[in-house]
């Protein structure tokens, strides 16, 4: 159970803070960043283990947990259910471990799902079955960096057919400024959900999949595969991340102001991803892009068009931009719709700044996709309607 899997955890702390750097000081707002942010006020492993603990504990059955896996350094990876409904969302954050709004945001839907006694909580409960990971890479997360911590060397043990291979791309001797190598997993992803690293695919390359070298990534892969096989599909997967500190809102009624979080669908190449059709025809770009817009209307609905909570647009996404080794690409190729939410800044950028806003704006978008989701409303939302939201100067940048 949970609380045996807390005693195990492995903490740390950092909290060191200097001081800001000002950046992009023109028009409205200000942007600030920190070289060495505060950590004081955000989770980090040991904190979220109790907080899950305490949310299965009081739910009354409503949120289980499990270890879904270990990391190389020992921390559980924990995987929260709650819910019963044939539609599946799956939702993870921190896989870069200095990115962790997300990780906030879903202990919040956590612990409203196992205590509310309201209509609508109910319903969500009997409707979808949410499955949330909070924090999967936690040894990147100790260390206040994006990557993991595994050596090439113990890569090799795990798998000795690689002996003689050179390393995968992504993986690095170090990262964030620390002397350890690890990966970057959200490139260590596969379409072929029962991939088995091979030396004759290596080292790879950026466009292409990923090798299932790091065990969070197979932790990430065994629960989505599990929940195909009781559920029969995995309607839906969020992947939370954090992106530049300072982009600003290009077009639409925010027009110049700071982006609160933007919204992608999986990048899989030119003409959305034809090259991959006949090899895995249940993909579905379009779908995505309807989970994508369920996600913006929803913070339109709730906030309005003017609040900074639904500052929201379209991520960095040109017609070639091609990741078929991220998880929400490799998950999109086996028919799920996949959302990305990249979070303006925080945490690795902006310390405590900003850090309810972000968290709610963040909640609120997952639980926009899993009200559609439960009353079907994101089925026939017009996907192509996604190009219509703002960006922030990319898809504008070469006009």
């Amino acid at each position: 159970m949970l609380a045996a899997a807390v005693t195990m955890a492995l903490t740390a702390s950092i909290a060191v803070t200097s001081p800001a750097r000002a950046l992009d000081q023109e028009g409205p707002g200000s942007c600030k960043t920190q070289e060495d942010p505060s950590w004081s006020g955000w989770s980090d492993h040991e904190q979220v283990g109790k907080a899950l603990a305490q949310i299965e504990q009081t739910s009354g059955g409503r949120v289980d947990v499990e270890v879904a896996g270990r990391s190389p350094q020992g921390r559980p990876l924990w995987a929260a259910r709650a819910g019963t409904g044939d539609r599946v969302l799956l939702v993870t954050s921190a896989i870069h471990g200095n990115e962790r709004t997300g990780t906030e945001a879903l202990l919040a839907i956590l612990k409203d799902l196992g205590s509310g006694g309201d209509a609508r909580t109910r319903q969500l409960l009997e409707d979808i079955t949410l499955v949330a990971m909070p924090m999967v890479n936690p040894d990147g997360g100790e260390l206040n960096r994006r990557v993991n911590v595994l050596s090439w060397a113990d890569t090799v043990a795990a798998f000795p057919q690689l002996r003689d291979a050179p390393r995968a791309w992504y993986h690095s001797l170090s990262g964030d400024g620390i002397d350890l190598p690890g990966y970057d997993l959200n490139r260590d992803f596969n379409p072929d959900l029962g991939y088995v690293p091979r030396a004759a695919d290596l080292p790879g390359e950026q466009t292409g999949a990923g090798f299932f070298l790091s065990p969070e990534s197979r932790a990430i892969r065994d629960v989505y595969v599990g929940l195909r096989q009781e559920k029969g599909a995995v309607d839906a997967y969020i992947d939370l991340h954090h992106m530049g500190p300072c982009d600003r809102v290009t077009g639409g009624p925010q027009d110049g102001d700071l982006i609160t979080f933007s919204l992608d669908y999986p990048p899989l190449g030119v003409q959305d991803g034809a090259a991959y059709q006949a090899a895995w025809p249940a993909l579905d770009q379009d779908k995505s892009r309807r989970y994508a817009l369920s996600v913006f209307n929803g913070l339109v609905e709730k906030y309005g068009s003017q609040s900074p909570l639904a500052a929201v647009g379209r991520y960095f996404h040109p017609d070639a931009r091609e990741y078929a080794g991220q998880g929400r690409s490799a998950f999109a190729l086996n028919g799920t719709g996949t959302v990305l939410f990249e979070v303006r800044g925080q945490q690795d950028d902006l310390g405590q700044r900003h850090k309810g806003m972000f968290v709610n704006a963040v909640r609120t978008g997952i639980e926009s996709l899993m009200t559609g989701l439960a009353s079907g409303s994101v089925d026939s939302l017009d996907g192509d309607a996604f190009f219509d939201l703002p960006d922030y100067g990319w898809d504008t940048a070469a006009d």
